[in-house]
């Protein structure tokens, strides 16, 4: 899989998972921040997040806050995280 592809995939299942009406895939920046200043998450949208990577690629998050922080601040930082996991390689 290419890295863009799962990159696009990623936001689809944020737009998706966490029922963002007026957010697109297109509108969210690779790199930019999911919390706070960036997307605008919260905590709670961080365990729904989750909950649906853990469907889509099996990954399993840590219980360690700041590992998960380090997981969840971008897109990119997410799509490091899974192919890490899964031994996906991205092109």
């Amino acid at each position: 899989m290419k890295r863009q592809e799962l990159e696009l995939e990623i936001k689809e299942i944020i737009v998706s998972a966490l029922d963002l009406e007026d957010v697109t895939a297109a509108d969210i920046v690779t790199d930019d921040a999911l919390f706070g200043d960036g997307l605008g998450l919260d905590s709670i949208d961080a365990l729904e997040l989750g909950m649906a990577l853990k469907k889509r690629y099996g990954v399993v998050f840590s219980a360690d806050k700041e590992a998960n922080k380090a997981y969840f601040k971008s897109v990119a930082t997410l799509a490091d995280y899974i192919a890490k996991s899964t031994g996906m390689n991205l092109e």
